[in-house]
């Protein structure tokens, strides 16, 4: 009799590949991915394993339930990281079933793992090569965001990106990158935050923008540490944290490390928190973009007329913006692609890139707050809710509430280079007509 001929296996997915590279880079700093799937299968949320985060006044009850455990770090108010490599119970999946059955649900729950957006298969979740000429798209609008403070945490910023004009007094932690030989290697993820900055400074070519080295672990960071460098950043007096970074999370919970942001945001009046509604292509809540303190951004089609099918949506996302196949400023160096469609394909990029995500769409909105601020003097949570009133009136049907590149105000066209060409030579990608909402084409 013949051998039974063995089962091919499915094809790797993006999240497939996208979860290893969590899950490997982690394990190399020694601390361990947990992944929580749905009934159907889907990845339900990402975790630390061993730990969990506890509600300080639950704290001595939480260590009953689970037979022991300890404090790792008293987070900055009102939340604690605990440790169950002590307890009777140590699975955390376990433990937090316990501690729901005996104490309330939202009483603990996981570390989530939040990352820049991880997707479903989407045709664009990596860089794609321009030629090294290639000018952003949507382009630089007039001079906006004087005295506007843009913070970006994200991957850092690249050691050459003031080679873009749109870049130049942007300052931040340097962007891992790897050297080989004559030829710098791309790494995953880098070049995330140099972009970023990129598409905030197009919309607010004057404005201060600070980079943080903060998703260094392909592209991904705990809850608890993410809200601790979210609290220093507050120290630095931004008036706009520019956030391309989330997830999903257990039963659908608000992160409850930011109960501790909270507190201190509150006594920050001024800033406003911006962050992308996640590229899952579900209704379901991605955080913190579906905190109600927070301007969730999902992304507009290439044609900017409908929902890119990428982008996450629902009652929760505030607003949406341009993110499909914008180009921006990116490494200079050899990508060797993980993810499907182009696994194991290499391409030599030069400074420039396409690419597509919430993570994009974000920092759009973000630089039109900083130029909103700069030209009526609002404080930057005030310059958010009008531009949200504004997106509100000018919503898309299957869609939502929309804005347009380099608006500011009801007419999108109020700029003197709408119309034309930026300073730059690029497109002003102001995104209206004449007629007040329908775009002309990808330039204006």
């Amino acid at each position: 009799m013949s051998a039974a001929r063995k089962k091919p296996e499915p094809p790797l997915t993006t999240v497939d590949v996208q979860l290893e590279l969590i899950i490997c880079a982690f394990r190399e700093k020694g601390i361990a991915i947990g992944v929580a799937h749905t009934s159907e299968g889907g990845v339900d949320f990402v975790y630390q394993e061993g730990v969990i985060l506890v509600r300080d006044a639950y704290l001595r009850q939480v260590a009953d339930v689970v037979g022991g455990g300890e404090t790792i770090d008293g987070l900055v108010h009102g939340v604690t990281l605990f440790s169950l490599a002590k307890a009777k119970i140590q699975d955390v999946l376990r433990a937090l079933a316990e501690i729901d059955a005996r104490l309330g649900v939202g009483v603990a729950t996981p570390n989530h793992i939040l990352s820049i957006c991880p997707v479903s298969p989407c045709p664009a979740t990596e860089p794609e090569e321009v030629p090294g000429g290639e000018l952003p798209d949507p382009g630089v609008c007039d001079a906006g965001g004087h005295g506007v403070f843009i913070y970006v945490p994200d991957t850092g910023l690249l050691a050459d990106a003031g080679d873009h004009p749109w870049l130049v007094g942007v300052a931040g932690e340097l962007d891992p990158l790897s050297e080989i030989g004559d030829t710098v290697e791309i790494r995953e993820y880098a070049g995330h935050g140099t972009f970023v900055a990129g598409v905030a400074r197009c919309m607010a070519p004057v404005s201060t923008v600070h980079v943080g080295s903060d998703f260094t672990t392909a592209g991904a960071l705990s809850e608890d540490k993410i809200v601790k460098r979210l609290y220093e950043a507050l120290g630095l007096g931004p008036d706009i944290i520019s956030l391309s970074a989330g997830g999903t999370t257990r039963k659908d919970l608000p992160l409850l490390s930011f109960e501790c942001f909270w507190h201190r945001y509150r006594h920050h009046k001024g800033t406003v928190l911006v962050a992308a509604a996640g590229n899952n292509s579900t209704r379901r809540p991605f955080w913190p973009a579906a905190f109600p303190e927070v301007v969730g951004v999902g992304a507009l089609a290439v044609n900017w007329r409908s929902r890119a099918n990428f982008s996450d949506y629902g009652h929760w996302v505030d607003v949406y913006a341009p993110g499909a196949d914008l180009v921006n400023a990116y490494a200079t160096g050899v990508y060797k692609y993980r993810e499907p469609p182009h696994i194991g394909q290499e391409r030599e990029f030069h400074g420039m890139a396409r690419w597509s995500g919430t993570s994009f769409s974000t920092p759009l909105v973000s630089g039109l707050i900083a130029a909103r601020v700069s030209r009526t003097g609002e404080s930057a949570r005030i310059a958010a809710d009008a531009l949200l009133t504004i997106a509100r009136a000018q919503r898309l049907p299957g869609v939502g509430p929309v804005l347009w590149p380099c608006q500011t105000a009801g007419n999108c066209c109020d700029h003197a280079d709408c119309g034309g060409r930026s300073a730059y030579g690029g497109s002003a990608g102001c995104g209206c007509s004449e007629g007040g909402g329908a775009h002309r084409g990808r330039r204006c």
